[in-house]
């Protein structure tokens, strides 16, 4: 968990009308550091690479994952470009691993889809475990991102739910064409 102990000039101050919130939401989880809400890894040259929110976790089975870890494994080099994470309802396990892939280079048979397919599920079982084999993963060509660059994981997340029908506008997109090819190849 990425968490910040020296302050900065700028640095959030309050919340307007609520320093008690301001105060647990960032300075209460590790004591008398600012507490980002991002997971972070750092490599041995002491850099660190910022994986995404800690917050936004999927439930399978009673064992809680971060979106941002799964994607981690994921994101093979060579292989991956980028990728997203999101649950969807499962009978079982109620939610399953649901992933959008953006492959380096799409695959052109359902061999090749097969054996991505199996690198993908690998190396998520390898660095997380057993219980983090993703059900479903998609290839895309992109994923629906605000023109800031921020993955929409709403539109995401309807997808995989399958209840697309209510996706709301998506004209405000950086390429809307994605999400129309998303639910296509769903």
């Amino acid at each position: 968990m990425l968490c910040i102990r020296f302050p900065w000039p700028g640095m959030l101050r309050t919340i307007y009308g609520d320093h008690e919130r301001c105060y647990n939401t960032y300075f209460s989880a590790f004591k008398n550091h600012y507490f980002t809400g991002d997971g972070a890894r750092r490599d041995t040259k002491g850099n660190y690479r910022i994986i995404g929110r800690v917050d936004d976790v999927i439930n399978v089975s009673g064992h809680r994952f971060g979106t941002a870890e799964i994607e981690s494994a994921l994101n093979i080099e060579g292989k991956v470009v980028e990728s997203a994470v999101v649950g969807y309802p499962h009978d079982i396990k109620g939610q399953g691993i649901y992933c959008f892939v953006v492959p380096e280079k799409m695959p052109t048979n359902e061999t090749e889809t097969e054996i991505l397919r199996n690198e993908l599920i690998e190396a998520a079982v390898h660095d997380i475990g057993k219980i983090a084999r993703p059900e479903k993963i998609q290839f895309v060509s992109g994923l629906p991102k605000t023109r800031s660059g921020k993955i929409m994981r709403r539109i995401l997340r309807k997808v995989a739910e399958g209840t697309h029908d209510s996706l709301g506008d998506t004209s405000t997109l950086l390429d809307p064409a994605v999400v129309d090819e998303i639910i296509e190849g769903k």
